[in-house]
C-alpha cells in the first residue's frame, strides 16, 4: 500500500478526481493531505445547514462541492490533516464496522500518544469528541464504500481557523461545538503534526496487519 503526505494545500477536485481513478483500478493508498477553504456536501445533506449563498462563498475564497460519501455538510481548511484511505474491503474481507473501527481506534491511540489527549466515540454522531467534554468535535468522518472500496476519510483539526466551518451547521451542530489541538494550547507545528500522521500511519496498518495473519 502506498501512502502519500503531501504539505501543500490541494484542491478539492484534484482529490476527487484521484479517487475515481484509485477506485476504478482498486490501487490502495492513504493519502495525508491539507486542502484550500472548501464546504464538502454529502449524500444526506440538508440544504439548511448551509448558512451562505454561493456568491458569499466565492467572494470568501470557499470552493462547495457535492459528493457521494455519507453524512452531511463539513469543512476542510489549512490546518487540518485530512487522512484518505483507500482500501480493497473485499480483498482483505473486512466488515465495514470494523475498517471504520481501525480509523477510529489509531486516531484515539495516536492523539493520546503525541498530544496525551483523550478522545471518545459517539454511537449516535460519527467523528471523535474531547474525553473532557464529549459536546466539543475535533475529528469529523465520511467515508464513501462502493463495490467494497473505500474513499474519502476523517478530518483532524489542529491549527485550522474554522473560517469556512462558519458558513455551515457542520453535521447539522453549531460550528462552535468543533474545536482544534491549536485552541487547547497544544503544539501544532510541522514537526508535532508529521509525528501524528506517522503514528496514525503506523497504528491503522498494524491492525491490517492483525487480521491478516
Amino acid at each position: 500500500m502506498k501512502v502519500f503526505s503531501l504539505q501543500s494545500p490541494v484542491p478539492y477536485d484534484r482529490y476527487v478526481l484521484f479517487q475515481e481513478g484509485a477506485r476504478a483500478a482498486r490501487k490502495e493508498s492513504i493519502l495525508f493531505l491539507e486542502h484550500p477553504l472548501t464546504i464538502t456536501g454529502g449524500i444526506n445533506y440538508n440544504i439548511g445547514n448551509l448558512l451562505r449563498n454561493q456568491d458569499f462563498l466565492s467572494e470568501s475564497g470557499i470552493s462547495l462541492h457535492y459528493i457521494k460519501r455519507g453524512g452531511d455538510y463539513t469543512a476542510h481548511e489549512p490546518g487540518q490533516i485530512v487522512t484518505y484511505i483507500h482500501l480493497d474491503l473485499k480483498k482483505r474481507e473486512l466488515a465495514i464496522s470494523d475498517f471504520l473501527n481501525f480509523i477510529l481506534d489509531a486516531v484515539i491511540d495516536s492523539v493520546k500518544e503525541v498530544w496525551d489527549l483523550d478522545l471518545v466515540k459517539n454511537p449516535d454522531a460519527p467523528g471523535l469528541y474531547l474525553a473532557q467534554d464529549p459536546k466539543r468535535k475535533i475529528l469529523s468522518m465520511g467515508v464513501l464504500f462502493k463495490s467494497w472500496f473505500t474513499s474519502y476519510g476523517i478530518a483532524l483539526n489542529v491549527s485550522n481557523d474554522f473560517s469556512a466551518f462558519q458558513c455551515i451547521h457542520p453535521c447539522g451542530q453549531d460550528w462552535r461545538s468543533m474545536i482544534s489541538i491549536s485552541q487547547l494550547g497544544l503544539p501544532s507545528d510541522p514537526g508535532t503534526k508529521k509525528k501524528w500522521i506517522q503514528n496514525f500511519q503506523a497504528k491503522f496498518l498494524k491492525n491490517l496487519q492483525a487480521i491478516s495473519v
